[in-house]
Parts: structure tokens; sequence; C-alpha cells
């Protein structure tokens, strides 16, 4: 067992919501990082918000759209609109507010447990994840390529321990064409308890994380002449199996398409064992832009 360090700590705490009144919840948000709140989070905290309305079925689906940058120093507020119970799923819309705007909704379904018919893709061969850099010594290795005002956040401990087999573009990955899969190992970087929910929520959390910059990898657009503009647009993620986020899940994502200034992405998230858990999809703005320049979702 090992004890959960600091960010995994205050992660939990933020999954925690509290609760406001009968299906409203508020939700606390982790430190800035560069100006705007962190996907995964929100879809983390409205999956939870959705799940504390219901009772023995866990989710199998979400489908959620990013419609405005999140303002880290703000409170998140949730409303959670119970769509439907029936007797084997449960259909839920969350929508996360600030200052009275919608800058995030969700539809999750929930499954009472079924046994039923089951096959999987099988996993592909990936480095064992002990063997691959580290995401802070990643960042060591750029130096002074990475911006003045991101290393700060670029070095700090994180909740989750993130390891990939091919650099992202912000991490100096170089142009890559090859339409093959990145392996992403990730787990959560401390044990947690056993509340199946949470770990639907940490694994929402993370199935965000360098999901879009394998549409970016395929063109280069990586620090120090970073030209295009990125944000996160929608983000689906189907659960076939419970699974723990504090073991390690293989995440093998590749980008199949980009066109109108949207890159499309895609993953298939598996158990050390071989196991096939969950399935995600996300499509991003991407937008050439002439010269560097800070990235704002608020006007696409």
């Amino acid at each position: 067992m090992t004890e959960p360090n600091a960010p995994l700590r205050e992660l939990i705490s933020l999954l925690d919501l509290e609760e406001l009144d009968v299906n409203l919840f508020r939700g606390r948000n982790e430190r800035p990082g560069w100006g705007r709140l962190f996907g995964g989070q929100v879809a983390a905290q409205a999956l939870a918000a959705a799940g504390r309305t219901v009772e023995g079925r866990l989710a199998h689906s979400l489908h959620a759209y990013f419609l405005r940058p999140g303002d880290p120093e703000v409170p998140v507020i949730y409303t959670v609109d119970p769509i439907r119970d029936g007797s084997s799923f449960t259909t839920r819309r969350t929508v996360a507010l600030q200052r009275g705007r919608a800058i995030f909704n969700m539809s999750v379904s929930f499954h009472k447990p079924e046994e039923g018919f089951e096959h999987q893709d099988e996993m592909p061969d990936a480095p064992d994840p002990e063997t691959l850099p580290t995401w802070q010594e990643r960042f060591a290795s750029l130096g002074s390529k990475v911006p003045e005002e991101m290393r700060t956040w670029m070095q700090r401990e994180r909740a989750i321990d993130l390891r990939s087999s091919r650099a992202m573009s912000m991490m100096g990955g170089e142009a890559d064409p090859d339409p093959g899969p990145n392996l992403v190992w990730f787990r959560t970087n401390g044990t947690l308890p056993e509340d199946p929910r949470l770990h639907q929520c940490l694994i929402t959390y993370a199935s965000d994380m360098s999901l879009l910059d394998n549409a970016v990898r395929r063109h280069g657009r990586g620090w120090p002449e970073r030209n295009v503009m990125t944000a996160s647009l929608d983000h689906a993620v189907w659960f076939h199996r419970t699974s723990r986020a504090d073991e390690w899940l293989l995440y093998a994502q590749d980008s199949p398409a980009a066109s109108g200034a949207r890159g499309f992405a895609r993953g298939t998230i598996f158990s050390r064992e071989g196991r096939l858990v969950a399935s995600v999809a996300q499509e991003g703005l991407m937008r050439r832009v002439n010269t560097p320049r800070k990235e704002s979702a608020e006007k696409r």
C-alpha cells in the first residue's frame, strides 16, 4: 500500500463535492496551471455529481462538451438533471456553471450489473512503464525550451503518474506523421479507497491528459515555436469493465483525422493484465496561427 501524495489527496478532496441542495453541488478547483481549468477536473467532478444522485449503478458511458474556458479562481456549480430512472439504465445530465454561465455539460448513463456476451481487442505490445521517463524527467530534459511562465507548473508533483512512449509536442516532440499509437501508462500517485465510482472519476480525469496532443504531434507543433491554438471541444468515455485507477493502465492513443481546424483523437485503456477497461474519443480545436500566441478558447 502506498500513501497518496499531496496532489492526489487534494484531487480526491476536490471530487468530494459540497451538496448545496437536491441535485445541486459546488466544486473547488485545482491550483491554477496556465490560466484555465483543466478539462479533466471538470469532467471528473461532473461525473461525481451525477453519481451522487444514483444508487447501485456505475457509469457505463459519458458524453461531454466543453463550452467555455473555466476560471480556476472561481468555484464551479454543478446542476444535475435526473432525466430518467429505468429498470436497467439511469440517465443524468450535468451542467457546470461559473458566474451563471455554462462552461461544460455532460450526459451520463448508468447501468445496473448484468452478465452478457464478452469480447475485446488485444492489448498492443508496450514497454513496461518502469522503463519510461516520468513527466518531470521529460520536462527536465527540455531546459530553457519551456517558457519561463510554465516551468513551475510543469515541474510540480502531480496526482497522476503519466509515462508516454513518445514525447508530447509540448515536451519537445518533433513532427511525427506516423499514425501509429502513442502508448501512455498512467496510475494515481498512491493507493485509493475501494469506491469504484472514485476510480471511474479518476480514470475520466486522466483520460483528458495527452489525448489531443496526438493530433497536434502529427504536425510537430511544439515549443519553442508553437503556432497552433488548441482547446478540447468534446470528450466521451465508455467504461467496459471496472478497474483500479491506482494500478498501471495502458492508454493506447492515436489520431486518425484532422480537418476544418479540428483534430480528432481516440484511445483505448487496458489493465496491465490486458483487459480492455475503457474507450475514449475527443475532438478539439486545432487552429493554425501565424505567430505563437496564448491559447484562448473563449473566442473559438
